[in-house]
Protein backbone atom coordinates (compact mmCIF):
# COMPACT_ATOMS: atom_id res chain seq x y z
CA UNK A 1 0.00 0.00 0.00
CA UNK A 2 1.37 3.44 -0.94
CA UNK A 3 1.19 6.32 1.54
CA UNK A 4 1.17 9.82 0.02
CA UNK A 5 1.55 11.50 3.44
CA UNK A 6 4.07 10.96 6.23
CA UNK A 7 1.89 12.43 9.00
CA UNK A 8 -1.43 14.10 9.79
CA UNK A 9 -0.14 17.66 9.39
CA UNK A 10 0.98 17.04 5.80
CA UNK A 11 -2.46 15.92 4.67
CA UNK A 12 -4.11 18.91 6.36
CA UNK A 13 -1.60 21.36 4.88
CA UNK A 14 -1.97 19.99 1.33
CA UNK A 15 -5.75 20.46 1.33
CA UNK A 16 -5.52 23.83 3.11
CA UNK A 17 -3.18 25.21 0.45
CA UNK A 18 -5.24 23.84 -2.45
CA UNK A 19 -8.63 24.93 -1.12
CA UNK A 20 -8.17 27.29 1.86
CA UNK A 21 -11.82 28.37 1.80
CA UNK A 22 -13.24 24.86 1.74
CA UNK A 23 -15.24 24.13 4.93
CA UNK A 24 -13.45 21.69 7.23
CA UNK A 25 -15.66 21.67 10.33
CA UNK A 26 -19.25 22.79 10.91
CA UNK A 27 -20.36 23.50 14.49
CA UNK A 28 -23.93 24.76 14.51
CA UNK A 29 -23.88 28.00 12.50
CA UNK A 30 -20.08 28.28 12.79
CA UNK A 31 -17.88 27.18 9.88
CA UNK A 32 -14.12 26.61 10.13
CA UNK A 33 -12.33 26.52 6.77
CA UNK A 34 -9.22 24.51 5.95
CA UNK A 35 -7.13 27.69 5.77
CA UNK A 36 -8.23 28.99 9.18
CA UNK A 37 -7.88 25.52 10.71
CA UNK A 38 -4.27 25.28 9.52
CA UNK A 39 -3.45 28.67 11.07
CA UNK A 40 -4.93 27.63 14.42
CA UNK A 41 -2.97 24.37 14.31
CA UNK A 42 0.25 26.29 13.58
CA UNK A 43 -0.43 28.70 16.44
CA UNK A 44 -1.10 25.95 18.97
CA UNK A 45 1.98 24.04 17.78
CA UNK A 46 4.06 27.14 18.53
CA UNK A 47 2.54 27.34 22.00
CA UNK A 48 3.43 23.68 22.64
CA UNK A 49 7.05 24.38 21.62
CA UNK A 50 7.23 27.39 23.94
CA UNK A 51 5.82 25.15 26.70
CA UNK A 52 8.83 22.84 26.25
CA UNK A 53 6.86 20.01 24.61
CA UNK A 54 9.31 18.04 22.48
CA UNK A 55 9.23 15.16 20.02
CA UNK A 56 8.00 12.01 21.74
CA UNK A 57 6.42 13.84 24.71
CA UNK A 58 2.86 12.84 25.57
CA UNK A 59 0.03 15.37 25.58
CA UNK A 60 -3.39 14.19 26.75
CA UNK A 61 -6.70 15.32 25.25
CA UNK A 62 -9.48 15.04 27.84
CA UNK A 63 -12.15 16.91 25.98
CA UNK A 64 -15.78 16.82 24.93
CA UNK A 65 -16.44 16.94 21.19
CA UNK A 66 -15.09 20.32 20.06
CA UNK A 67 -13.11 21.90 17.23
CA UNK A 68 -10.31 22.39 19.79
CA UNK A 69 -9.99 18.59 20.00
CA UNK A 70 -9.12 18.51 16.29
CA UNK A 71 -6.78 21.51 16.54
CA UNK A 72 -5.02 19.86 19.49
CA UNK A 73 -4.59 16.54 17.69
CA UNK A 74 -2.97 18.14 14.62
CA UNK A 75 -0.82 20.56 16.65
CA UNK A 76 0.48 17.91 19.03
CA UNK A 77 1.44 15.56 16.22
CA UNK A 78 2.89 18.37 14.06
CA UNK A 79 5.76 18.87 16.49
CA UNK A 80 6.32 15.11 16.83
CA UNK A 81 4.68 14.81 20.24
CA UNK A 82 2.18 12.01 20.91
CA UNK A 83 -1.57 12.62 21.40
CA UNK A 84 -3.32 10.63 24.13
CA UNK A 85 -7.14 10.92 23.85
CA UNK A 86 -8.81 9.97 27.14
CA UNK A 87 -12.32 8.69 27.81
CA UNK A 88 -14.32 11.62 29.22
CA UNK A 89 -16.50 9.25 31.26
CA UNK A 90 -13.57 8.40 33.56
CA UNK A 91 -13.12 9.74 37.09
CA UNK A 92 -10.06 11.57 38.45
CA UNK A 93 -8.28 8.46 39.74
CA UNK A 94 -8.79 6.65 36.43
CA UNK A 95 -7.54 9.62 34.41
CA UNK A 96 -4.56 9.99 36.74
CA UNK A 97 -3.57 6.38 36.13
CA UNK A 98 -3.44 6.99 32.37
CA UNK A 99 -1.56 10.30 32.70
CA UNK A 100 1.03 8.68 34.95
CA UNK A 101 1.33 5.58 32.79
CA UNK A 102 2.09 7.60 29.64
CA UNK A 103 3.97 10.33 31.58
CA UNK A 104 1.88 13.11 30.07
CA UNK A 105 3.30 16.63 30.45
CA UNK A 106 0.17 18.55 29.50
CA UNK A 107 -3.60 18.11 29.28
CA UNK A 108 -6.00 19.74 26.83
CA UNK A 109 -9.29 19.74 28.76
CA UNK A 110 -12.90 20.87 28.54
CA UNK A 111 -14.03 23.26 31.26
CA UNK A 112 -17.16 21.12 31.76
CA UNK A 113 -14.84 18.42 33.10
CA UNK A 114 -13.04 20.66 35.62
CA UNK A 115 -14.26 18.68 38.66
CA UNK A 116 -12.44 15.65 37.27
CA UNK A 117 -9.43 17.57 35.95
CA UNK A 118 -8.54 19.93 38.82
CA UNK A 119 -7.59 17.16 41.30
CA UNK A 120 -5.04 15.86 38.77
CA UNK A 121 -2.50 18.50 39.83
CA UNK A 122 -1.71 16.60 43.00
CA UNK A 123 -1.95 13.14 41.45
CA UNK A 124 0.19 13.44 38.32
CA UNK A 125 3.26 15.13 36.84
CA UNK A 126 1.42 17.43 34.44
CA UNK A 127 2.92 20.89 34.03
CA UNK A 128 0.11 22.77 32.34
CA UNK A 129 -3.59 22.50 31.43
CA UNK A 130 -5.08 24.19 28.36
CA UNK A 131 -8.81 24.79 28.79
CA UNK A 132 -11.49 24.65 26.11
CA UNK A 133 -14.55 26.68 27.06
CA UNK A 134 -14.89 29.20 29.87
CA UNK A 135 -12.58 28.65 32.84
CA UNK A 136 -12.46 31.17 35.67
CA UNK A 137 -9.00 30.56 37.18
CA UNK A 138 -6.60 31.18 34.31
CA UNK A 139 -2.94 31.67 35.22
CA UNK A 140 0.49 30.53 34.06
CA UNK A 141 -0.44 26.88 34.53
CA UNK A 142 -4.07 27.14 33.38
CA UNK A 143 -4.27 28.63 29.88
CA UNK A 144 -7.32 29.20 27.69
CA UNK A 145 -7.38 28.27 24.00
CA UNK A 146 -8.75 31.72 23.14
CA UNK A 147 -5.83 33.36 24.96
CA UNK A 148 -3.32 31.31 22.91
CA UNK A 149 -4.95 32.24 19.61
CA UNK A 150 -5.00 35.93 20.55
CA UNK A 151 -1.35 36.17 21.63
CA UNK A 152 0.48 33.87 19.21
CA UNK A 153 0.18 34.23 15.46
CA UNK A 154 2.69 31.99 13.70
CA UNK A 155 4.88 28.92 13.85
CA UNK A 156 8.29 28.33 12.37
CA UNK A 157 8.76 25.54 9.85
CA UNK A 158 10.26 22.44 11.39
CA UNK A 159 11.02 18.79 10.69
CA UNK A 160 7.76 16.88 10.65
CA UNK A 161 7.33 13.34 12.01
CA UNK A 162 7.81 10.27 9.81
CA UNK A 163 5.20 7.69 8.90
CA UNK A 164 6.40 5.04 11.37
CA UNK A 165 6.71 7.46 14.30
CA UNK A 166 4.32 7.06 17.21
CA UNK A 167 1.29 9.31 16.66
CA UNK A 168 -1.45 8.38 19.11
CA UNK A 169 -1.85 6.21 22.21
CA UNK A 170 -5.34 4.79 22.69
CA UNK A 171 -6.08 3.29 26.09
CA UNK A 172 -8.18 0.15 25.82
CA UNK A 173 -10.92 -0.47 28.37
CA UNK A 174 -9.92 -4.12 28.76
CA UNK A 175 -11.89 -6.79 30.60
CA UNK A 176 -9.69 -7.01 33.70
CA UNK A 177 -7.07 -4.85 35.39
CA UNK A 178 -5.89 -1.41 34.36
CA UNK A 179 -6.25 -0.14 30.78
CA UNK A 180 -3.36 -0.65 28.37
CA UNK A 181 -2.07 1.98 25.96
CA UNK A 182 -2.15 0.79 22.33
CA UNK A 183 0.61 2.63 20.46
CA UNK A 184 -0.51 3.63 16.95
CA UNK A 185 1.77 5.07 14.27
CA UNK A 186 0.82 7.37 11.39
CA UNK A 187 1.08 4.35 9.09
CA UNK A 188 -1.36 2.38 11.27
CA UNK A 189 -4.09 5.02 11.16
CA UNK A 190 -3.56 6.15 7.56
CA UNK A 191 -3.78 2.53 6.45
CA UNK A 192 -7.37 2.57 7.73
CA UNK A 193 -8.09 5.85 5.91
CA UNK A 194 -6.85 4.43 2.59
CA UNK A 195 -8.43 0.99 2.98
CA UNK A 196 -11.90 2.27 3.91
CA UNK A 197 -11.71 4.94 1.20
CA UNK A 198 -10.96 2.30 -1.44
CA UNK A 199 -14.10 0.38 -0.48
CA UNK A 200 -16.50 3.31 -0.16
CA UNK A 201 -15.04 5.72 -2.74
CA UNK A 202 -14.96 8.67 -0.36
CA UNK A 203 -14.25 12.05 -1.97
CA UNK A 204 -13.78 15.63 -0.82
CA UNK A 205 -17.49 16.15 -1.53
CA UNK A 206 -18.50 13.80 1.28
CA UNK A 207 -19.63 15.18 4.60
CA UNK A 208 -19.45 13.20 7.83
CA UNK A 209 -21.32 13.77 11.09
CA UNK A 210 -19.41 13.43 14.36
CA UNK A 211 -21.54 12.93 17.45
CA UNK A 212 -19.89 9.86 19.02
CA UNK A 213 -17.11 10.69 21.52
CA UNK A 214 -13.99 11.75 19.62
CA UNK A 215 -11.67 10.02 22.08
CA UNK A 216 -12.80 6.58 20.90
CA UNK A 217 -10.57 4.83 18.32
CA UNK A 218 -13.50 4.19 15.96
CA UNK A 219 -14.65 7.83 15.94
CA UNK A 220 -11.12 9.24 15.93
CA UNK A 221 -9.97 7.37 12.81
CA UNK A 222 -13.15 7.08 10.76
CA UNK A 223 -14.88 10.41 11.39
CA UNK A 224 -12.17 12.79 12.65
CA UNK A 225 -8.95 11.93 10.81
CA UNK A 226 -10.29 10.27 7.64
CA UNK A 227 -12.28 13.30 6.35
CA UNK A 228 -9.05 15.35 6.36
CA UNK A 229 -7.24 12.61 4.45
CA UNK A 230 -9.67 13.15 1.56
CA UNK A 231 -10.13 16.89 1.98
CA UNK A 232 -13.75 16.38 3.05
CA UNK A 233 -15.60 17.98 5.96
CA UNK A 234 -17.58 16.99 9.01
CA UNK A 235 -20.42 18.29 11.12
CA UNK A 236 -19.48 18.36 14.78
CA UNK A 237 -22.15 17.62 17.38
CA UNK A 238 -21.11 18.40 20.94
CA UNK A 239 -23.83 16.41 22.72
CA UNK A 240 -25.83 13.46 21.47
CA UNK A 241 -28.97 14.73 23.23
CA UNK A 242 -31.38 15.83 22.03
CA UNK A 243 -31.02 13.36 19.18
CA UNK A 244 -33.44 15.47 17.14
CA UNK A 245 -30.58 17.94 16.66
CA UNK A 246 -28.54 15.25 14.92
CA UNK A 247 -31.47 14.55 12.61
CA UNK A 248 -31.77 18.27 11.93
CA UNK A 249 -28.06 18.66 11.15
CA UNK A 250 -28.08 15.67 8.77
CA UNK A 251 -30.67 17.50 6.69
CA UNK A 252 -29.35 21.08 6.95
CA UNK A 253 -25.69 20.19 6.33
CA UNK A 254 -26.40 17.52 3.67
CA UNK A 255 -24.52 14.79 5.51
CA UNK A 256 -23.51 11.84 3.30
CA UNK A 257 -21.63 9.63 5.81
CA UNK A 258 -23.24 8.55 9.07
CA UNK A 259 -21.11 6.54 11.48
CA UNK A 260 -22.79 5.00 14.51
CA UNK A 261 -22.97 2.20 17.02
CA UNK A 262 -25.70 -0.46 17.48
CA UNK A 263 -27.61 1.53 20.12
CA UNK A 264 -28.04 4.39 17.64
CA UNK A 265 -29.17 2.13 14.79
CA UNK A 266 -31.56 0.30 17.08
CA UNK A 267 -33.09 3.65 18.09
CA UNK A 268 -33.25 4.92 14.49
CA UNK A 269 -34.87 1.70 13.28
CA UNK A 270 -37.69 2.16 15.82
CA UNK A 271 -38.02 5.97 15.68
CA UNK A 272 -40.89 7.76 13.96
CA UNK A 273 -38.95 10.10 11.69
CA UNK A 274 -40.58 12.96 9.75
CA UNK A 275 -41.47 12.12 6.14
CA UNK A 276 -39.35 15.01 4.87
CA UNK A 277 -36.28 13.56 6.59
CA UNK A 278 -36.75 10.22 4.86
CA UNK A 279 -37.30 12.00 1.55
CA UNK A 280 -34.55 14.65 1.59
CA UNK A 281 -31.67 13.13 3.59
CA UNK A 282 -28.53 12.49 1.48
CA UNK A 283 -26.78 9.75 3.49
CA UNK A 284 -24.91 7.32 1.20
CA UNK A 285 -23.57 5.04 3.91
CA UNK A 286 -24.54 4.16 7.44
CA UNK A 287 -21.47 2.55 9.02
CA UNK A 288 -21.71 0.55 12.24
CA UNK A 289 -18.90 -0.51 14.53
CA UNK A 290 -17.71 -0.82 18.16
CA UNK A 291 -20.20 -3.63 19.00
CA UNK A 292 -22.29 -6.25 17.13
CA UNK A 293 -25.56 -5.33 15.42
CA UNK A 294 -28.46 -7.66 16.19
CA UNK A 295 -30.24 -9.33 13.30
CA UNK A 296 -33.53 -7.71 14.34
CA UNK A 297 -31.97 -4.23 14.18
CA UNK A 298 -30.41 -4.93 10.76
CA UNK A 299 -33.76 -6.10 9.34
CA UNK A 300 -35.68 -3.09 10.67
CA UNK A 301 -33.04 -0.57 9.64
CA UNK A 302 -32.43 -1.81 6.09
CA UNK A 303 -36.16 -1.94 5.47
CA UNK A 304 -36.58 1.64 6.69
CA UNK A 305 -33.51 3.18 4.97
CA UNK A 306 -33.62 1.35 1.67
CA UNK A 307 -31.79 4.06 -0.35
CA UNK A 308 -28.54 3.88 1.68
CA UNK A 309 -26.13 1.06 2.49
CA UNK A 310 -25.73 -0.16 6.06
CA UNK A 311 -22.15 -1.44 6.40
CA UNK A 312 -21.25 -3.32 9.56
CA UNK A 313 -17.58 -3.57 10.32
CA UNK A 314 -15.27 -5.07 12.92
CA UNK A 315 -12.20 -3.73 14.61
CA UNK A 316 -10.35 -3.09 17.82
CA UNK A 317 -8.18 -0.30 19.16
CA UNK A 318 -5.06 -2.37 18.57
CA UNK A 319 -5.87 -2.36 14.82
CA UNK A 320 -6.36 1.41 14.47
CA UNK A 321 -9.24 0.16 14.64
CA UNK A 322 -10.79 -1.30 11.43
CA UNK A 323 -10.13 -4.92 10.43
CA UNK A 324 -13.06 -5.80 8.19
CA UNK A 325 -16.22 -4.27 6.75
CA UNK A 326 -19.05 -5.44 4.54
CA UNK A 327 -18.75 -4.45 0.89
CA UNK A 328 -21.03 -1.83 -0.66
CA UNK A 329 -21.65 -4.35 -3.46
CA UNK A 330 -22.32 -7.29 -1.13
CA UNK A 331 -23.43 -7.45 2.48
CA UNK A 332 -24.03 -10.70 4.30
CA UNK A 333 -26.40 -10.62 7.28
CA UNK A 334 -24.61 -11.15 10.61
CA UNK A 335 -21.21 -10.92 8.91
CA UNK A 336 -18.72 -8.09 9.49
CA UNK A 337 -17.43 -8.51 5.94
CA UNK A 338 -14.07 -9.51 4.51
CA UNK A 339 -10.74 -8.02 5.58
CA UNK A 340 -10.19 -4.48 4.35
CA UNK A 341 -7.47 -4.05 1.67
CA UNK A 342 -3.98 -4.68 3.02
CA UNK A 343 -5.15 -6.82 5.95
CA UNK A 344 -5.07 -10.61 6.41
CA UNK A 345 -7.40 -12.55 8.69
CA UNK A 346 -6.91 -16.13 9.87
CA UNK A 347 -8.88 -18.40 12.18
CA UNK A 348 -6.66 -20.51 14.42
CA UNK A 349 -6.86 -23.02 17.25
CA UNK A 350 -5.13 -22.76 20.64
CA UNK A 351 -1.87 -23.91 19.03
CA UNK A 352 -1.99 -21.14 16.38
CA UNK A 353 -2.77 -23.73 13.68
CA UNK A 354 -5.01 -22.38 10.91
CA UNK A 355 -8.51 -23.89 10.84
CA UNK A 356 -10.52 -24.77 7.70
CA UNK A 357 -13.33 -22.65 6.24
CA UNK A 358 -16.37 -22.57 8.54
CA UNK A 359 -14.52 -23.76 11.65
CA UNK A 360 -14.75 -21.58 14.78
CA UNK A 361 -11.51 -20.39 16.34
CA UNK A 362 -9.66 -17.29 17.44
CA UNK A 363 -9.44 -14.42 14.96
CA UNK A 364 -5.89 -13.23 14.28
CA UNK A 365 -4.96 -10.23 12.13
CA UNK A 366 -1.91 -9.04 10.18
CA UNK A 367 -1.37 -5.77 8.30
CA UNK A 368 -0.21 -2.17 8.47
CA UNK A 369 -3.12 -1.42 10.80
CA UNK A 370 -1.67 -3.53 13.65
CA UNK A 371 -0.35 -1.42 16.54
CA UNK A 372 3.31 -1.08 17.47
CA UNK A 373 2.57 -2.63 20.87
CA UNK A 374 1.34 -1.76 24.36
CA UNK A 375 3.06 1.13 26.10
CA UNK A 376 5.33 -0.03 28.96
CA UNK A 377 4.07 -3.62 28.62
CA UNK A 378 6.53 -5.75 26.62
CA UNK A 379 5.16 -9.03 28.02
CA UNK A 380 1.56 -8.15 27.11
CA UNK A 381 2.78 -7.06 23.66
CA UNK A 382 4.61 -10.37 23.09
CA UNK A 383 1.52 -12.30 24.18
CA UNK A 384 -0.73 -10.31 21.82
CA UNK A 385 1.47 -9.96 18.71
CA UNK A 386 3.04 -13.26 17.60
CA UNK A 387 5.16 -13.31 14.42
CA UNK A 388 3.41 -10.16 13.23
CA UNK A 389 -0.07 -11.58 13.88
CA UNK A 390 -2.30 -9.84 16.40
CA UNK A 391 -4.37 -12.20 18.55
CA UNK A 392 -7.72 -10.48 18.95
CA UNK A 393 -9.25 -12.65 21.65
CA UNK A 394 -12.41 -12.81 19.53
CA UNK A 395 -13.93 -16.06 18.27
CA UNK A 396 -15.30 -16.39 14.75
CA UNK A 397 -15.14 -18.13 11.39
CA UNK A 398 -14.60 -17.31 7.73
CA UNK A 399 -16.97 -18.48 5.01
CA UNK A 400 -16.04 -19.56 1.50
CA UNK A 401 -16.00 -15.91 0.31
CA UNK A 402 -13.68 -14.77 3.09
CA UNK A 403 -16.46 -12.99 5.00
CA UNK A 404 -15.87 -12.93 8.74
CA UNK A 405 -18.54 -13.93 11.24
CA UNK A 406 -17.98 -13.04 14.89
CA UNK A 407 -19.19 -15.67 17.31
CA UNK A 408 -18.11 -14.16 20.62
CA UNK A 409 -15.30 -12.88 22.80
CA UNK A 410 -12.95 -15.66 23.81
CA UNK A 411 -13.16 -14.42 27.39
CA UNK A 412 -16.98 -14.35 27.24
CA UNK A 413 -17.20 -18.01 26.20
CA UNK A 414 -19.27 -20.06 28.66
CA UNK A 415 -18.15 -23.65 29.22
CA UNK A 416 -20.90 -25.72 30.81
CA UNK A 417 -20.20 -29.40 31.49
CA UNK A 418 -17.45 -29.27 28.89
CA UNK A 419 -19.73 -27.81 26.19
CA UNK A 420 -18.95 -24.41 24.61
CA UNK A 421 -21.82 -21.93 24.78
CA UNK A 422 -21.50 -18.69 22.80
CA UNK A 423 -23.45 -15.91 24.56
CA UNK A 424 -23.95 -13.93 21.36
CA UNK A 425 -25.99 -16.77 19.85
CA UNK A 426 -28.39 -16.65 22.81
CA UNK A 427 -28.50 -12.84 22.73
CA UNK A 428 -29.49 -12.84 19.06
CA UNK A 429 -32.50 -15.03 19.85
CA UNK A 430 -33.49 -12.96 22.89
CA UNK A 431 -33.19 -9.69 20.92
CA UNK A 432 -35.76 -10.99 18.45
CA UNK A 433 -38.40 -11.27 21.17
CA UNK A 434 -41.10 -8.64 21.57
CA UNK A 435 -40.27 -5.82 23.95
CA UNK A 436 -36.53 -6.52 24.21
CA UNK A 437 -34.29 -3.51 23.65
CA UNK A 438 -30.95 -5.18 24.35
CA UNK A 439 -29.59 -8.20 26.17
CA UNK A 440 -26.38 -9.58 27.60
CA UNK A 441 -25.69 -13.21 28.48
CA UNK A 442 -22.85 -14.05 30.85
CA UNK A 443 -21.63 -17.13 32.67
CA UNK A 444 -22.42 -17.65 36.36
CA UNK A 445 -20.25 -20.02 38.45
CA UNK A 446 -22.03 -23.30 39.16
CA UNK A 447 -20.78 -26.26 41.23
CA UNK A 448 -22.21 -28.98 39.00
CA UNK A 449 -21.79 -27.45 35.54
CA UNK A 450 -18.83 -25.13 36.01
CA UNK A 451 -20.81 -22.27 34.50
CA UNK A 452 -24.40 -21.63 33.47
CA UNK A 453 -25.76 -18.82 31.28
CA UNK A 454 -27.66 -15.94 32.85
CA UNK A 455 -29.49 -13.37 30.70
CA UNK A 456 -29.78 -9.67 31.58
CA UNK A 457 -32.44 -7.86 29.56
CA UNK A 458 -32.99 -4.14 29.01
CA UNK A 459 -36.55 -3.58 27.73
CA UNK A 460 -37.14 -1.33 24.73
CA UNK A 461 -38.42 2.16 25.56
CA UNK A 462 -42.02 2.09 26.90
CA UNK A 463 -42.08 -1.73 26.57
CA UNK A 464 -42.28 -4.63 29.00
CA UNK A 465 -40.92 -8.15 28.61
CA UNK A 466 -43.05 -11.18 29.51
CA UNK A 467 -40.44 -13.49 31.05
CA UNK A 468 -42.71 -16.54 31.04
CA UNK A 469 -43.46 -16.10 27.33
CA UNK A 470 -39.77 -15.46 26.64
CA UNK A 471 -38.78 -18.75 28.27
CA UNK A 472 -41.26 -20.61 26.10
CA UNK A 473 -39.89 -18.81 23.03
CA UNK A 474 -36.30 -19.72 23.93
CA UNK A 475 -37.18 -23.40 24.38
CA UNK A 476 -38.45 -23.43 20.82
CA UNK A 477 -35.32 -21.76 19.46
CA UNK A 478 -32.39 -23.05 21.51
CA UNK A 479 -31.03 -26.38 22.73
CA UNK A 480 -31.59 -27.18 26.41
CA UNK A 481 -27.94 -26.64 27.38
CA UNK A 482 -28.13 -23.07 26.00
CA UNK A 483 -31.19 -22.09 28.04
CA UNK A 484 -30.45 -19.26 30.53
CA UNK A 485 -30.58 -20.48 34.12
CA UNK A 486 -31.90 -17.08 35.12
CA UNK A 487 -33.48 -14.16 33.23
CA UNK A 488 -33.18 -10.74 34.85
CA UNK A 489 -34.97 -7.61 33.68
CA UNK A 490 -32.97 -4.46 34.46
CA UNK A 491 -33.57 -0.79 33.63
CA UNK A 492 -30.32 -0.37 31.71
CA UNK A 493 -27.35 -2.55 30.81
CA UNK A 494 -23.96 -1.15 31.87
CA UNK A 495 -22.25 0.24 28.76
CA UNK A 496 -19.19 2.19 27.75
CA UNK A 497 -19.15 5.44 25.77
CA UNK A 498 -19.84 3.73 22.45
CA UNK A 499 -22.64 1.47 23.66
CA UNK A 500 -20.64 -1.71 24.15
CA UNK A 501 -22.07 -3.72 27.05
CA UNK A 502 -19.65 -4.02 29.96
CA UNK A 503 -20.11 -7.70 30.71
CA UNK A 504 -17.37 -7.68 33.34
CA UNK A 505 -19.70 -5.64 35.61
CA UNK A 506 -22.48 -8.21 35.21
CA UNK A 507 -20.03 -11.07 35.80
CA UNK A 508 -18.74 -9.42 38.95
CA UNK A 509 -22.30 -9.05 40.22
CA UNK A 510 -22.94 -12.77 39.69
CA UNK A 511 -19.60 -13.72 41.21
CA UNK A 512 -20.39 -11.76 44.36
CA UNK A 513 -23.78 -13.47 44.58
CA UNK A 514 -22.15 -16.90 44.21
CA UNK A 515 -19.63 -16.23 47.02
CA UNK A 516 -22.33 -14.85 49.30
CA UNK A 517 -23.97 -18.28 49.70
Amino acid sequence: MEYPYENFYEMLAVHARKKPRRPAIFVGDYKLTYGRLLKKVDTLARFLELSDIKKGDRVAIFMQNAKEFVISLFAITKIGAVAVPINTFLKSEEVAYILNDCEAKMVMASSELKKVVEPLWGMTGIKRIVWEGEYESLDNKNIGFDEIFEILKSHEKMELPKIDDLAVIIYTSGTTGNPKGAMLSYRNIMHNCIAIGELTKFTRKDRFIVYLPMFHAFTLTVTVIMPFYYGASFVLIRNIMPFSNIIKQILLKRVTMFVGVPDVYNALSRAKLPWYFMWFQKVRYFVSGAAPLSEATIDRFTSKFSRAKLLEGYGLSECSPVVSVNLPSLQKPMSVGPAVPGVEIKIVDDNMMELPTGAIGEIIVKGDNVMQGYLNRPTATDETIVNGWLLTGDMGYLDEDGFLFIVDRKKDLIISRGINIYPREIEEVINGFEGVGASAVVGMPDEKSGEVPVAFIEPAEDETVDVKALRKYLKEKLANFKQPRDIRIIDELPKNATGKVLKRILKEELKQEATAF
